[in-house]
């Protein structure tokens, strides 16, 4: 029973990702406008997944445990271009993107970096959650943010948790998980709120 489960999991949460930011992308895109989505939220689950990539690589975990994270950070990079394209400054992106390649070669110079950075990426990454759900309570308005993105990402947690449980048990990954999973049904929930919010508006 467990081969095929952790097969599913694995799998379903590679396929999940690869299309994961799709949405919100797409809503970006045909709404020509970042309006509801905060930069800041971007920026910190970008750099949430950047040291939780590194962590599992530095630990040399199995590959199909964090395979969808290079896909989720192109597609976080992607996403955070439209955003400073649509807020008129493309530019703005370039010091950014450059911290996060500085990055990724400083954190596994030692162990201990590499720990503490994983530690506080789980606050960086409930951080950057935070900050999304503060800017949607603040404007009231859910704007071009993608519900569909948000629990497709519940659901990825979810299957983490299992596959997690099932092959390395760390700890800390586990913990990490179980926050996301509740913030991102949180948000999932704030959007589908307010979006019902702006329909009866009009």
């Amino acid at each position: 029973m467990e081969e095929p489960l952790l097969w599913f999991c694995n799998w379903s949460t590679l396929a999940v990702c690869a299309a994961l930011k799709l949405p919100q992308i797409s809503a970006v895109l045909a709404a020509r406008s970042a309006r509801g989505i905060s930069l800041p939220s971007l920026l910190l689950e970008l750099a949430g997944f950047l040291v939780f990539l590194r962590y599992q690589c530095y630990y040399e975990y199995p590959l199909l445990t964090f395979l969808e994270y290079p896909i989720l950070i192109a597609q976080d990079a992607l996403l955070l271009l439209c955003v400073f394209h649509f807020n008129g400054n493309v530019k703005g992106a370039a010091p950014y993107m450059a911290l996060f390649v500085v990055s990724w070669f400083v954190l596994p110079l030692q162990k201990w970096i590499m720990d503490l950075a994983m530690n506080l990426s789980t606050f960086i990454s409930a951080a950057s959650k935070f900050a999304q759900l503060q800017y949607l309570w603040r404007s009231r308005d859910s704007g071009a943010v993608s519900a569909l993105t948000w629990s497709l990402a519940a659901y990825t947690c979810a299957t983490r948790i299992i596959t997690t449980l099932m092959t390395t048990s760390d700890l800390t990954i586990l913990m990490r998980f179980l926050i996301m999973l509740a913030l991102n049904v949180w948000v999932t929930a704030t959007v589908l709120r307010y979006r019902k919010t702006a329909v009866k508006a009009e």
